[in-house]
């Protein structure tokens, strides 16, 4: 195929307007002819759907040494270009350069915040030909402007706090007002009046948000704090590491020496007596140094059989607050805000029946949406009620577990994810190996309608709350987690077609 060159779309004027009438330097320039050199290569071994899809509203905005950032309209088009075309496109970019870059994909608004510095050009190779010369050349004179886009370092790695759950993100109403305002008063004055503070409700109604929302804020107010965020399966593994390594100190220096401590689910240390035992006397540690502790459960501190009563003392000694199922206001604001975060407009009659139809918890909520997301990529279709109904009733999805099997299941995930069936099977417990083996479970019930149990015995005989537990995974990554639902789609998309 006859390519554009890159060079000849280098243009010296100094300024011109975008489309939407901001001037554009010379260096943006050459990179939006650059990209558009790297389109017209990739159009020929893409379909017309997925140009349009996916590459249609993308732009070039910054290289360096050895990556392309482009950005895309938002978070979800990003997530499937990096998982199912960095690829292609990569080779495009050695097509049209003569260098090999790695590409990564960014939503609109995370990728501007390149460097200001310029980038001297590299001088070319000695033994590159004269065509390795104008690619070089074309490369750097992109480079020279847009600089190097900044990485940003995430400091969740010591608090262990997720960056997508704050308050601003966090969709208030009558079910859960009063565990927000609690939630604030905590974040705002740690170990004050209501320590510790106990929240409690059903699966999915958005306890951990509220927790990871008042780190933040805590954090945003004072940025010398300690703050940790666990699960409660994350402390006793950590107690079972420091007895067997013989580290109890470093495990209670850690512990003890925190300004808020967030532990989730508390209900799981209920009869591990070890566990139980530690965490009091963690308690008591960060209590008598006025030191703020935030528990969640699934249930209050009465109805925890098996927790020992000095720590349902405790927990009562505080202020406990309940978080109940969202109304119809509430999840309809729910549903407009998951869609902004996602980057997608819903019309107002979608989001109603949506609304009107799962009257269940939050995380179920945010689930149908995204089948509905699903579907939609999946099928081509546009965003309408007519494909909610579909999407979300049971004689659309018999229709097509008829016609896959477990076997397709199984393939189809250990050719997206690259791993082998015995993997699957086995009983590592790697993250690349764990990863697709929940996807397997998920997608084993919702294309096959398999039964938990009939899910494990595909899955090498495990049993049925293993199989559960991993598709509860799924279903709560599917709502923050844009590679994990891209990769899915890839799945079904490959079981849709017959192709992988």
């Amino acid at each position: 195929m006859q390519k554009a060159q890159p060079e000849a779309a280098l243009v010296t004027d100094h300024r011109q307007p975008d489309d939407n009438g901001t001037p554009r330097t010379d260096d943006s320039i050459a990179a939006a002819q650059l990209w558009q050199t790297v389109l017209a290569d990739l159009r020929g071994e893409l379909t017309s759907n997925a140009y349009r899809n996916f590459f249609q509203d993308t732009s070039l905005t910054a290289v360096d040494d050895n990556r392309a950032i482009v950005t895309a309209p938002n978070t979800f088009t990003a997530s499937t270009l990096q998982t199912r075309y960095s690829t292609q496109v990569e080779r495009a970019i050695h097509n049209v350069i003569g260098e090999r870059l790695h590409v990564e994909f960014v939503s609109r608004g995370s990728g501007d915040r390149a460097a200001n510095t310029p980038r001297p050009p590299r001088p070319a190779s000695r033994n590159r030909t004269s065509g390795d010369s104008k690619h070089q050349e074309a490369k750097n004179q992109t480079q020279q402007g847009l600089g190097t886009r900044q990485l940003e370092l995430d400091n969740a790695g010591h608090h262990g706090l997720n960056p997508r759950l704050t308050y601003e993100t966090y969709v208030v109403g009558s079910s859960n007002r009063f565990a927000h305002a609690a939630s604030l008063a905590v974040a705002d004055q740690p170990g004050g009046t209501f320590n510790p503070l106990f929240v409690h409700g059903g699966v999915g109604l958005g306890k951990t948000h509220l927790l990871h929302a008042i780190g933040h804020r805590a954090i945003a107010t004072n940025s010398d704090l300690n703050i940790v965020y666990v699960s409660s399966e994350t402390f006793t593994n950590d107690l079972i590491k420091a007895i067997m390594a013989q580290r109890m100190e470093e495990f209670r220096g850690r512990y003890r020496t925190i300004d808020i401590l967030m532990i989730d689910d508390i209900q799981f240390i209920a009869g591990k007596e070890s566990t139980q035992e530690e965490f009091f006397h963690t308690f008591n540690a960060l209590y008598q140094n006025g030191k703020q502790v935030v528990i969640s459960s699934d249930r209050p501190p009465k109805s925890i059989s098996a927790l020992e009563d000095r720590l349902r003392s405790r927990f009562e000694g505080g202020l406990i607050a309940d978080v109940q199922l969202p109304d119809y206001e509430m999840r309809t604001a729910i549903l407009r805000t998951k869609a902004n975060e996602l980057g997608v407009s819903l019309p107002d009659d979608l989001i109603e029946y949506v609304a009107h139809r799962d009257q269940s918890n939050i995380r179920e909520l945010e689930g149908a949406l995204n089948k509905i997301l699903m579907m939609a990529q999946l099928y081509n279709r546009k965003l309408d009620v007519q494909l909610a109904m579909e999407s979300l009733t049971e004689s659309s999805m018999n229709q097509r577990r008829a016609t896959t099997t477990a076997a397709d299941v199984l393939r189809v995930v250990c050719e997206v994810f690259g791993v082998t069936e015995k993997e699957l099977l086995g009983r590592q417990r790697k993250r690349q190996i764990v990863r697709p083996r929940h996807v397997a479970m998920y997608l084993l019930r919702e294309e096959t309608g398999s039964s938990l149990a009939e899910i494990g015995r595909t899955l090498g005989g495990r049993d049925h709350t293993t199989v559960l537990h991993g598709i509860e995974n799924i279903e709560k990554g599917l709502n923050t987690d844009t590679q994990l639902r891209s990769q899915i789609i890839a799945v079904q998309e490959s079981l849709l077609t017959g192709k992988s």
